[in-house]
């Protein structure tokens, strides 16, 4: 589908519309500012890991299957409702994993010809072992991959994940989106109490990836588990150093003006 780069933004009051597939902006300690774009936008989330530390809850439906939730035209009619807001990026996240929109790729391409900011994506990478998926990441600028494990064991403890994901499958998919990419790729890992001794060998993985940044973070918003403390954090941070490192305790925050209401950001885990 082919969308006009020359909209005219519909001037709307805020309260006179609700968004549904758009949200923030939010302040995002990894990415500056920016405005949200969730391409599953259920009432539940939808997601092949249900991690110790979701912010949406334990429930959810729990696939590795890609399908349509959204049509793309509904996402890219919306976002052409935005006011004119500035913001660092524009970035895949939401209620799931992103990369279970069958219709990824046709969505950032209508995007890109509205939007003229950098894109991003927030994914756990389970899918990366997909062609077709690998395909429509590359069309986006920053891939921040999470990496909470060093083993099938560790996966299984934090995220959790759906019948079929293994390990091993999830490095070769992301060595192999690495090798190609273009683009600036990040790795997020989230340390709680089940993993904060696995940062040595979650590292010496990432030696191999060589990603552009590695993302230390813990758990800060309402979930089910306790974040680790400053102390803790840093001495996780030490055993990343030959890396460029962003720590969650030590980063700033842009302030913004959200667009979505509360709700809608609520749903989303963002407040």
């Amino acid at each position: 589908m082919v969308y006009a780069r020359n909209v005219r933004k519909e001037k709307i009051k805020m309260e006179d519309y609700k968004f549904k597939y758009i949200y923030g902006p939010v302040s995002s300690w990894r990415l500056g500012s920016s405005l949200g774009i969730d391409p599953l936008a259920q009432e539940v989330k939808i997601c092949s890991f249900n991690c110790v530390y979701c912010q949406l809850g334990e429930k959810g439906v729990m696939t590795l299957e890609r399908k349509i939730y959204v049509p793309a035209e509904k996402i890219i009619e919306e976002l052409k409702r935005v006011p004119d807001v500035k913001v660092d990026y524009v970035t895949f996240s939401g209620t799931g994993e992103p990369t279970l929109a069958g219709n990824l790729e046709e969505i950032i391409d209508g995007i890109k010809m509205i939007r003229k900011e950098p894109l991003a994506i927030l994914t756990n990478a389970s899918l990366f072992s997909q062609e077709e998926v690998r395909k429509s990441l590359n069309k986006i600028d920053f891939v921040i991959a999470k990496l909470d494990a060093c083993c099938q064991e560790v996966l299984e403890k934090v995220n959790r994940p759906v019948n079929g994901v293994d390990f091993a499958h999830i490095i070769k998919g992301i060595k192999k989106f690495r090798k190609d990419y273009q683009g600036r790729f990040g790795i997020q890992i989230m340390f709680v109490n089940q993993n904060k001794d696995s940062a040595s060998a979650i590292a010496e993985i990432l030696e191999e990836i060589r990603p552009d940044e590695v993302q230390l973070n813990t758990p800060l918003r309402p979930c089910g588990v306790n974040p680790l403390s400053v102390q803790d954090m840093e001495e996780i941070e030490a055993c990343f150093r030959k890396f460029n490192v962003r720590m969650v305790y030590k980063a700033e925050h842009k302030k913004v003006n959200p667009l979505s209401d509360g709700d809608t950001l609520k749903r989303r885990g963002k407040i």
